[in-house]
């Protein structure tokens, strides 16, 4: 705003003093008065601040900021059973984050997303893939109740956004971005509720639930309900997460409970992020009703001027199915405080005789 206001400030500087140097061979040095003329300029560019000045009060709340990521993504799969095999994919993806507050202590907001990152070749980034019109992607507002207690409500906000998870990994990857806690730490969306609460001496409690939009918390909803406790101490934490998923296919719930937990150690040894979660899946047949996720990842936050992580686990895996494991490695190498670029290389086992996957890509992420 400073900026458009100097902008428009000059120009009308320029104005006045355009006529005065047209001017300038008509007078002499006797018939100008410098401190007259200085005084009815500055009174007219006071006069064009104090407009400006109340249409930025006006038009746009001083407690309301915006933040905007672009993320461009560039790279391949490898995998011989694939239709598209080796084909080099681009996209993009654009998010912008609306944030006010109405109280100090409170916070409204609002995610506006658009892009192309679910194409073969590029997905294992999760990028958006809502195509190139701007959709709102969540709204959500935050409270205190009083001084131990946070509220949230939303529409198309993870019912687990108050959660505490023990993970410190950060890879890019989407397999393994969750640390295994897959369905435990609800999300997916819709009409979200939930509250956290801060017990002191580093531990902490949360609740949430999410229900669909068009029946909330009705026979005909598909709803999530889940509990949240964890202690976060300086070097390491632990959490744990419980929860309930409503299984509109076969009218039963879904259970999972994932344990997570992560230690850094001091000097140069990579922090390493743990997690495990083990699922019942409500009305499935024997020896198929359990399933399982695991994750192990060593992050370095310092290695040369960028950071970098390697992981491995597997995902959703029914018991008595093969696990399939999946190998990343990622470094994220910062070109200046906005800018920020990510390759990633991953394998990704296959059953059977059928051939594993490898990809390879590269994201950058520029913030503003």
């Amino acid at each position: 705003m400073k900026l458009f206001k100097s902008l428009l400030v000059a120009p009308a500087t320029l104005g006045l003093l355009a006529p005065i140097a047209a001017t300038a061979n008509e007078v002499t040095i006797n018939d100008f008065n410098p401190a007259e003329e200085l005084a009815i300029t500055n009174s007219r560019v006071d006069g064009l601040e104090a407009r400006l000045n109340n249409f930025e009060a006006g038009g746009f709340s001083e407690t309301t900021s915006a933040s905007f990521t672009v993320e461009g993504y560039l790279g391949f799969t490898d995998d011989d059973d694939a239709a598209v095999d080796d084909a080099v994919a681009a996209g993009y993806s654009l998010q912008i984050d609306l944030n006010t507050s109405f109280t100090g202590e409170d916070s409204l907001d609002i995610s506006l997303d658009a892009g192309t990152g679910g194409t073969e070749g590029i997905a294992e980034f999760d990028g958006n893939s809502l195509g190139d019109g701007l959709l709102v992607d969540g709204v959500a507002y935050t409270f205190p109740i009083g001084e131990k207690i946070t509220a949230i409500a939303g529409i198309d906000t993870d019912g687990s956004a108050l959660f505490t998870t023990a993970c410190v990994y950060g890879g890019p990857g989407n397999l393994l971005d969750d640390c295994a806690n897959v369905n435990a730490g609800i999300t997916g969306g819709g009409a979200t509720v939930g509250a956290s609460y801060d017990i002191g001496g580093g531990w902490t409690a949360a609740v949430g639930a999410q229900t669909t939009e068009a029946s909330v918390f009705t026979e005909e909803s598909g709803d999530a309900y889940a509990l949240n406790a964890a202690y976060i101490a300086d070097s390491y934490g632990l959490s744990l997460t419980y929860g309930v998923v409503e299984n509109a296919a076969l009218t039963e719930e879904n259970k999972f409970t994932a344990l997570n937990a992560y230690y850094t150690p001091e000097g140069s040894l990579p922090s390493i992020s743990v997690g495990y979660e083990i699922g019942d899946i409500g009305g499935a047949a024997a020896g198929a009703d359990e399933q399982a996720s695991f994750m192990v990842g060593l992050t370095w936050d310092e290695i040369g001027p960028g950071s970098a992580g390697v992981a491995v686990g597997h995902s959703n895996t029914v018991e008595n199915a093969d696990e399939l494991y999946q190998y990343e490695a990622y470094y994220a190498y910062p070109v200046n405080d906005s800018m920020t670029i990510t390759p990633l290389i991953y394998t990704l086992d296959a059953a059977g005789d059928v051939d594993d996957t490898t990809g390879m890509m590269v994201k950058t992420t520029f913030t503003f």
